[in-house]
């Protein structure tokens, strides 16, 4: 299947993968590295900053321990831009015609976001067993993919929106979740301080969080 084998063991490798935004190349390296020595080595770099491809080519580079992605993929343009600068997976909010025919010629696997039936049959389709939840919390939460198990018994997701670590712990005992994405081990406040070994502490209690 498209991309699950590639991609199943960095999300399975830890319980959550953090969704971070860099405003420098350096601030990217100095973060990924709190992140790896606390446990999670797999981190999103989502391009939302101009600063975000810089950071991920360096993270690469310079962070050997680390497995960055790039989240926040809306069009081929970003997704081959997040190819060569060196991501080792893509994640999008959603999937299109044009981001799926994408990620279908390059060997970096996807992680397409989908949450209604129509498109988890869409995804399920195109070959894709393991998908992204988003949002989360407001497309339904732990009682939607609940809700879904049954009926879509070959999908796992990765849901992010909303997880946070008073509800994470139930999103990771749904038989469904392979992980979750999530902001909290990686405050803003703290990634504009510098204030690495906190971060480090907050990644070392989410790798431990388990369902």
């Amino acid at each position: 299947m498209q991309s699950t084998d590639r991609l199943l063991p960095i999300l399975t490798g830890q319980p959550v993968i953090p969704v971070v935004a860099v405003e420098s190349a350096e601030e990217g390296v100095s973060l990924a590295r709190a992140l790896a020595a606390g446990g999670l080595p797999a981190i999103e770099v989502t391009l939302r900053t101009p600063a975000a491809l810089d950071a991920i080519a360096a993270i690469v580079a310079e962070v050997p321990e680390a497995i960055c992605g790039a989240g926040t993929i809306l069009n081929p343009s970003q997704y081959e831009a997040a190819v060569k600068a060196g991501s080792k997976f893509i994640v999008s909010p959603g999937a299109t015609v044009e981001l799926l025919d994408a990620a279908q010629e390059s060997e970096v696997p996807f992680l397409p976001g989908s949450a209604t039936p129509s498109e988890l049959l869409a995804m399920m389709q195109e070959g894709y067993e393991v998908l992204k939840f988003f949002p989360a919390e407001q497309s339904g939460g732990l009682a939607y993919l609940k809700s879904l198990a049954p009926v879509f018994q070959s999908l796992k997701f990765c849901p992010t929106g909303g997880v946070s670590p008073d509800n994470a712990k139930d999103y990771l005992s749904l038989p469904n979740v392979v992980c979750v994405g999530g902001s909290w081990v990686a405050p803003k406040a703290l990634i504009k301080d510098g204030r690495w070994d906190e971060i480090t502490a907050l990644a070392s209690e989410a790798a431990r969080l388990k369902g």
